[in-house]
């Protein structure tokens, strides 16, 4: 098993997860593709958190580029003495992951606060406020009372397909990186890359 090539593999999922979750976040401040909102500070304060753009997007890049650069295609067992760099850079990517961990938490509970307190917007008696916010969320099983929401128009359905998306997409980052911090582990003690017949002489070996 080649740890180096299941780093490589993570790293570039990261890299699209990343710029899918930059776009997403960029897409919140413009509501039906209107800049008005934002120069206007109308939009959820939750959007000026830039989770998607630095947590789950930048923050996400430093680790992804550490995941593509650990695989060689000259990679040999894990008896071989010359490999003891590729075992610390294996251990090292582990560093890595865990600030991949918490850039994605970050843009899973920033998205999630966001989905729970609903946006702001200007309700029926011409006020801005956060007219879901006492709902704890319950408005997302509710649709018919998504028309409080007068302006931006349905703003509703735009901040909560976009929190949604980084939601999910801050989900599968958190697990991607979980699993590099045990690829990485398994690769920094047995070895950077094992082939059967190297795994048979280095049980033989002990």
């Amino acid at each position: 098993m080649c740890y180096g090539k299941c780093a490589r593999c993570i790293g570039h999922s990261l890299v699209g997860l990343a710029v899918l979750c930059i776009a997403a976040n960029i897409l919140l401040y413009f509501p039906n593709g209107e800049t008005r909102y934002a120069s206007e500070n109308h939009l959820s304060r939750f959007v000026w958190f830039f989770s998607g753009i630095a947590g789950g997007g930048l923050l996400m890049l430093l680790p992804a580029f550490v995941f593509i650069g650990l695989e060689q295609d000259d990679c040999c067992g894990c008896c071989g003495h010359e490999n003891c760099g590729k075992r610390c850079a294996m251990l090292s990517s582990v560093l890595a992951s865990l600030i991949g961990i918490a850039g994605s938490g970050y843009c899973v509970i920033v998205a999630a606060l966001g989905l729970a307190e609903g946006p702001l917007c200007l309700n029926s008696f011409g006020q801005w406020n956060y007219t879901f916010a006492s709902t704890e969320g319950q408005y997302l099983l509710d649709t018919s009372t998504w028309s409080q929401c007068s302006e931006p128009r349905h703003v509703v359905e735009w901040n909560v397909s976009l929190f949604s998306i980084l939601l999910a997409l801050g989900g599968i980052e958190f697990i991607l990186c979980l699993i590099q911090v045990i690829n990485g582990v398994l690769g920094g003690i047995c070895g950077y890359c094992c082939s059967r017949q190297q795994v048979r002489t280095c049980v033989k070996m002990r």
